[in-house]
């Protein structure tokens, strides 16, 4: 039987950020130009990532502007580590128990990767990055450029010297991450897009994987959560605020936010959120199998049947006040099965 291997990328999939973008903002933080460099690193990151710009050059670039010191770095990594995209978090136990199939791959550095990712079991000789150099006062002055993933094409190059015996699927939100699928090193590409979509990447994936939680649940594999948040649709109805809509957004859902409730929602929405004054018919409402929960920014009791909603187990929050801890019940429901204060179901 052939082992699997899983390739996964460290910026943008594995964190939430780009590290050298978060190390320039500490590094520059007091620098009188820093907006202007920090927004020049973006730029160049971006670049590479779209593939309109070499690697290398955007490496070599990003760098040069950083003016970053072994003290800059220990404060990225405390940063890094509460950064940690939230899919990831939540199936450390994964990693946990496919030490020797995960390898992270990355054209960031050992230096700040090795430290975020060890603590979720991923072994050190597992963990393929760049290496920066530094002069005998600390501060970073390069990088070691003998290293194939500082170059163009550089995991394409690592994977063909380790020459993996198995099934390989990459992970990444970057075009090097893609590469893999081009070159013919992996069996399949996924785009990772829980924290940004590059569309010019995500077009050439096998598979759009919103979250984590999707890879594993694709390929059949031990997870978290049994089915993927991103596959459970919330539809917002109505006036809701935004930081009520961010809550849900952030917890992996998949937003629609409508000014009614069409009729081409109905047989698949899991949450409903809706503004005050919104209203649902009996019949909308019976058609509605899947619909797990119902928000209601205000007093729901005459916009829609709370006995039918008991009746077909959907369970109800509202709140005249604040939309935004209507969002936290709905998400702790969906996540524990939490119904605290719930208007038909409470705990």
């Amino acid at each position: 039987m052939n082992k699997n291997y899983y390739i996964i990328d460290f910026d943008s999939t594995f964190t939430q950020v780009e590290a050298l973008d978060e190390l320039a903002r500490i590094s520059l933080q007091k620098h009188p130009d820093r907006e202007n460099i920090y927004k020049k690193i973006e730029d160049l990151t971006n670049a590479a990532m779209e593939g309109k710009l070499s690697f290398r050059e955007s490496l070599t670039g990003r760098v040069l502007l950083l003016e970053a010191t072994r003290d800059h770095l220990t404060e990225l990594v405390a940063h890094l580590k509460k950064q940690v995209s939230a899919s990831f978090s939540r199936n450390k136990n994964f990693f946990k128990n496919h030490s020797d199939d995960v390898l992270i791959v990355s054209g960031g550095f050992k230096e700040f990767i090795t430290p975020v990712v060890l603590p979720y079991g991923i072994k050190k000789e597992n963990i393929y990055a760049n290496t920066f150099v530094f002069n005998d006062d600390g501060e970073i002055i390069g990088y070691d450029d003998k290293n194939p993933l500082s170059q163009e094409g550089g995991k394409v190059k690592l994977l063909r010297e380790l020459n993996l015996p198995g099934e390989i699927y990459g992970i990444g939100d970057g075009h090097s991450d893609f590469q893999l699928k081009e070159f013919g090193m992996i069996k399949k590409f996924y785009a990772f897009t829980e924290n940004i979509e590059r569309k010019t990447v995500a077009e050439k994936a096998d598979h759009i994987t919103p979250s984590f939680d999707e890879f594993l649940y694709v390929n059949n594999l031990p997870r978290a959560i049994s089915y993927p948040k991103n596959r459970i649709l919330c539809l917002i109805v109505g006036e809701v605020s935004n930081d009520a809509i961010s809550v849900l957004k952030k917890d992996g859902f998949s937003i629609r936010h409508k000014t009614s409730f069409e009729e081409k929602y109905v047989a698949d929405i899991g949450i409903l959120f809706l503004g005050e004054g919104e209203k649902i018919a009996d019949d909308k409402l019976k058609r509605a199998v899947k619909l797990k929960t119902i928000g209601y920014h205000g007093n729901s009791k005459h916009q829609f049947s709370h006995d039918l909603c008991t009746e077909m187990g959907i369970v109800i929050f509202d709140n005249t006040k604040n939309a935004g801890s209507i969002s936290k019940r709905i998400a702790k429901f969906i996540n524990k099965g939490d119904t605290y204060k719930s208007r038909n179901f409470p705990n």
